[in-house]
């Protein structure tokens, strides 16, 4: 993400900033939109961006039978769409404005400037020690469900310290030699809970896929990677 954007231009970066903003805006009680004096049309807005945005992502994450230029194109025009919303009503200007703005608020939207985050600076210093613990299912179409809780925890969730889940993965029949292998394919998730979907005509190969807790505004204290997991594609 650039550092003096505060709404990320490329498609990858863009896709986790409004999956994350977008939920952001409805979480707590009161809801974040309503505590920070974001009007109910405004709210419906941004979450008509991600209703638009989100299969054309799905298509565009498939290499290799839907992504065409097409889709490209679109989903670069929604960012456009999102930048232009921001520049028209003042979106993050008025949530950095806020009487009741947090740090959380600025982080979550990507407002680096603004007097309560001059005169409160929260840098995060500790990194991850805990690895995440990741169950797969396979449900048929080269398609998993992925579900991500920490070593202490039941039900799937993000950790403290970390804003998404990275993790690396290949498939075929011949397993990496790390995380760090440069053959694999690298992506995030916002979302402790979310679905794996690979492209068509895999069926029989293996997934190889690696895990672990990522901090995209500090991804030098992310976690540790977890051991590889190898599943059958159905």
């Amino acid at each position: 993400m650039s550092q003096n954007a505060r709404i990320p231009r490329t498609i990858r970066l863009f896709n986790l900033y409004l999956t994350i903003t977008n939920a952001y805006l409805y979480e707590d009680n009161p809801i974040n939109a309503v505590r920070l004096g974001i009007s109910s049309d405004e709210t419906a807005g941004w979450t008509a961006l991600f209703t638009k945005w989100e299969p054309l992502y799905l298509k565009y994450s498939d290499k290799k039978n839907s992504r065409t230029t097409s889709i490209k194109d679109q989903l670069l025009a929604i960012i456009k769409e999102c930048v232009e919303l921001d520049k028209t009503r003042h979106f993050l200007d008025r949530i950095a404005s806020s009487m009741n703005v947090t740090i959380k608020d600025m982080e979550t939207f990507n407002i680096k400037k603004g007097v309560l985050q001059k005169s409160s600076p929260t840098v995060a210093t500790a990194p991850i020690l805990t690895q995440v613990i990741a169950a797969l299912r396979p449900i048929g179409g080269c398609t998993f469900t992925v579900k991500c809780r920490p070593v202490s925890g039941q039900r799937p969730a993000i950790i403290r310290g970390a804003n998404c889940v990275q993790y690396h993965y290949l498939v075929g029949k011949t397993p990496p030699g790390s995380a760090k292998d440069k053959t694999l394919e690298k992506d995030l998730s916002s979302k402790a809970s979310f679905t794996l979907s690979l492209e068509l005509g895999n069926t029989g190969q293996y997934l190889y896929i690696y895990f672990r807790w990522y901090n995209t505004k500090h991804p030098d204290l992310s976690g540790p990677w977890s051991a590889l997991q190898t599943i059958l594609i159905l």
